[in-house]
């Protein structure tokens, strides 16, 4: 009997057998019934083997296929994987759409501006209540190969649209991986916290001082079970834009080290977290330290020096940073806090500087419907909050509610001195003095509500008080013609994320 009449029969066979055999057949393998069927000499071995071979090939092709295929699906984003898991990547977006509310009381101990008593204030020309796309974005994020991973991401907030994120980071070694591009640099709790899951809908005071999003290259990583570590240089330049001409260097240097008591002793459901940081760099000529705005994104209450020095006689800003950081988190409860410190040191042809600005927050929060914070803590950082179960609105149910208070303090005092602060001492000739108010208290009180691990609603109130007014009578700060003293705002955001 030839191969093709015996593959007939024991095609034939194989199906006799699997429907006398029933359900039990029905789980045996081809390759097992192959095997059957040499055994009771249907076919021979020389038969057999050719035909297994045929089916070893017909595996390894599906497997080889099955490997490289990309499948997609949707868990809180729309994603891809390849069948060996050495390919993923995701879609990921952001919108915050904002509605901003302003209360500003008039300053009755300073009589309505002029045109002779205004050069010492920062004069608003207005802040009016408005909608606003506070943010919107579009990226793509991939791993790949199991040592390389990238992201891009477009802001489209902007009236042209912009590079927000981009980078590829290499990890060959997890404890040591490296970094290189556009990214958030190592420094400030908050910043690193997507805006996607900050706490409230604006970042404190402290986040104001910190470096943000720049163009560079970083080592970092875990070396140890909840310790985190990162050492990066950059331009210097604030969101990645160009870099001024008058530079002593055009570089920055940062570092990160932080530490999870918690998971170090192996305790899943708490975090104690404590960090550290540090920036050292310079600045270019022109602005000396970064203005003050509230929290609220409404009244600007602080105008930092500019520096007019000639090329000549410049001897460069000398900037640095220190950052502490502290959070501890127990099932629905956290506190947080931060203090940053910013220090610019520069001489003029007649004097010398040393100017401090240094601003803290403190914050207690608790998910009501009790979703544990350890739960998105990861790497040195807090990710996204998810309701244990999505709003049900025919019965009012599921979704993550979290309430919040925060305290924070923004304090340039140092800018308010003999030839600094408008209108004190004698001014120096190549400073131009700062401006409005050397300090400001801030109060934040927020709601949140997540129906869903892509959607949030927030509310918050934030009053603000200005302090340590910069050139006594005509300094301050101005708003629609009225000098002001404090702010206070009521606003809001709907949110979508994925």
């Amino acid at each position: 009997m030839n191969i093709k009449l015996r593959s007939l029969v024991a095609a034939t066979l194989a199906g006799s057998m699997l429907m006398g055999f029933g359900v039990n057949a029905m789980a045996d393998s081809t390759d097992d019934i192959l095997n059957a069927l040499i055994a009771k000499g249907v076919l021979t071995e020389e038969e057999g083997a050719l035909l297994l071979k045929g089916r070893t090939g017909e595996k390894e092709a599906a497997a080889t296929k099955k490997e490289s295929a990309v499948s997609p699906k949707f868990k809180d984003g729309l994603s891809f994987e390849s069948g060996d898991g050495k390919f993923k990547a995701q879609i990921n977006g952001r919108v915050h759409a904002d509605y901003r509310f302003f209360n500003h009381n008039d300053n009755a101990n300073n009589a309505a501006p002029s045109s002779s008593t205004v050069t010492n204030s920062i004069s608003n020309a207005g802040v009016p209540d408005t909608y606003d796309i506070r943010r919107a974005r579009l990226g793509f994020k991939t791993s790949f190969k199991d040592y390389y991973e990238g992201e891009v991401v477009a802001d489209l907030s902007a009236t042209s649209a912009k590079l927000d994120v981009g980078f590829i980071n290499v990890a060959w070694w997890k404890p040591v991986q490296f970094r290189f591009g556009k990214f958030k640099m190592p420094m400030n709790l908050e910043e690193l916290t997507s805006s996607n899951n900050i706490d409230y809908m604006e970042r404190s005071f402290v986040n104001q001082l910190a470096p943000g999003k720049e163009t560079g290259a970083m080592v970092h990583g875990s070396p140890f079970t909840g310790v985190t570590y990162a050492f990066a240089t950059s331009n210097g330049v604030k969101d990645g834009g160009a870099e001024a001409e008058v530079r002593e260097d055009g570089k920055d240097m940062y570092g990160r080290l932080t530490a999870n008591f918690a998971e170090i002793m192996g305790n899943k459901n708490m975090v104690m977290h404590t960090g550290a940081s540090f920036s050292s760099g310079d600045s270019p000529e022109g602005t000396i330290g970064y203005d003050g705005s509230t929290e609220a994104k409404g009244a600007k209450f602080f105008k930092a020096p500019v520096l007019a020095n000639s090329a000549g006689a410049y001897s460069g800003i000398d900037r640095t940073r220190l950052g502490l950081e502290g959070a501890v988190a127990y099932g629905p409860f956290k506190v947080q806090a931060e203090w940053l410190k910013l220090n610019n040191e520069f001489t003029t042809p007649t004097a010398s500087y040393d100017l401090d600005t240094k601003n803290i927050y403190a914050e207690a929060l608790w998910t009501i419907t009790g979703e544990a914070y350890a739960d998105n803590y990861k790497g040195g950082a807090f990710g996204a909050l998810k309701p244990a179960k999505d709003f049900n609105p025919n019965n009012f149910s599921g979704g993550l509610w979290e309430v919040g208070v925060r305290y924070s303090e923004f304090d340039a005092s140092d800018y308010n001195t003999d030839g600094i602060g408008k209108g004190v001492g004698t001014a120096d000739a190549k400073v131009t003095g700062a401006q409005g108010f050397a300090k400001a208290d801030a109060w934040t009180v927020g709601l949140k509500f997540l129906p869903t691990a892509n959607t949030k609603f927030v509310l918050n109130y934030v009053t603000t008080d200005f302090k340590n007014v910069i050139g006594g009578a005509t300094g301050g700060v101005i708003l629609n013609q009225t000098r002001v003293n404090d702010e206070k705002a009521v606003i809001m955001r709907a949110q979508w994320m994925f």
